[in-house]
């Protein structure tokens, strides 16, 4: 656990981009808005077409690539869960027809290790680049690609607000409104998203805070059994609809009615001693600590690799932070890779 994953970013973004003006605008490798057929030209190798069998002959299969798909509603923050895997040094492809990923992959395959990692952003906006992707997915699973799906999602008012914020129409809206090609698009990457190994919910992310999530999930040099996000939040802001576990600390004293303790948060020692002092918290720590490397177990044992634990108080500030940070710091000791996030602290 960093000093930055412990520490809240007080400016959100209004969107997902680090371009100025345009929600999800995208890397240069390849261009969606390419013919096809131009971008099947320019995949080849010396001049010559590749074959899409990556187990073609003088391809080593142990240097076929690990394989990062990352896709989901547009507004959502592809383009930035993309830059992140970039600095870790992944080679990124960006709005690459999902027909080319197997030539992708072989590409990599034949680059003597040169390139280990790719992460492609998949942008299905009809249903003909749907049917494709899952065809490339099952020629993939044949070969015994390791494949990941990353899957970016968000609110309607969140993807309504970052769209106006930059005035651009939605991709999908046509003659409609924004909800309407939000709504279009939901219903097309539906069967998408659940078959996505990671899914994260942005709505309430900005930019710093989704590059704290990707990093966690991917900067380690080797894959750990189990990566866990313990995520603080505020019931009165609502639920985060990405948590897999949600546990609530209004059964403990608010500090907020101690007026010496009210203008900290849970991240002040002072707060979390008053927090752990009282009736049953500690108690709650250990038995949930321990109801946690049950269900680790399992999800182990079924290949779940990610987890979201959301600890809930009343606004966010001061119980659940306190208890996030304890909760962290005992998983990370049990050998979980584990990140927090707080995701409330300083919105009041």
């Amino acid at each position: 656990m960093t000093e930055r994953d412990a520490q809240p970013t007080a400016q959100r973004d209004p969107a997902f981009s680090e371009t100025q003006g345009e929600p999800e605008e995208t890397h240069n490798e390849a261009r969606q808005d390419q013919p096809q057929e131009a971008q099947a030209e320019a995949v080849q190798e010396n001049g010559a077409e590749v074959s899409t069998d990556a187990t073609a002959a003088g391809v080593p299969e142990a240097a076929i690539p690990e394989l990062v798909i990352i896709s989901g509603m547009s507004g959502a923050g592809r383009s930035t869960a993309a830059k992140c895997l970039e600095d870790l040094g992944w080679f990124v492809v960006d709005n690459l027809p999902p027909a080319l990923i197997p030539t992708m992959v072989e590409l990599g395959a034949r680059s003597q290790g040169n390139v280990a990692r790719i992460a492609v952003v998949v942008d299905v906006r009809g249903r003909r680049f749907f049917d494709n992707l899952r065809e490339s997915l099952a020629d993939l699973d044949s070969r015994g690609v390791t494949r990941r799906i990353v899957f970016l999602e968000s609110s309607d008012d969140a993807l309504v607000r970052r769209f106006e914020s930059v005035r651009r129409p939605h991709p999908l809206q046509g003659d409609g409104r924004i909800v309407d090609g939000i709504a279009a698009e939901r219903e097309l990457l539906r069967e998408l998203r659940g078959d996505a190994d990671l899914v994260i919910d942005t709505s309430s992310l900005n930019v710093h805070e989704l590059r704290a999530k990707m990093d966690a999930q991917f900067a380690g040099e080797e894959e750990p059994e189990l990566r866990a996000t313990v995520m603080s939040f505020g019931f009165k802001y609502g639920l985060p609809v990405d948590a897999d576990l949600v546990a609530d600390m209004r059964f403990l004293p608010n500090p907020h009615w101690v007026p010496e303790l009210r203008p900290y948060t849970g991240l002040n020692e002072e707060v979390s001693a008053y927090v752990f002092n009282q009736p049953g918290a500690k108690e709650f720590l250990d038995r949930y600590a321990e109801l946690l490397r049950l269900i680790a177990t399992g999800y182990r044992r079924e290949g779940k690799r990610y987890v979201t634990i959301a600890i809930g108080c009343t606004g966010g500030k001061h119980r659940s932070v306190a208890v996030s940070e304890k909760l962290a710091a005992r998983l990370a000791a049990e050998g979980v890779e584990t990140v927090v996030v707080h995701r409330d602290m300083g919105r009041e």
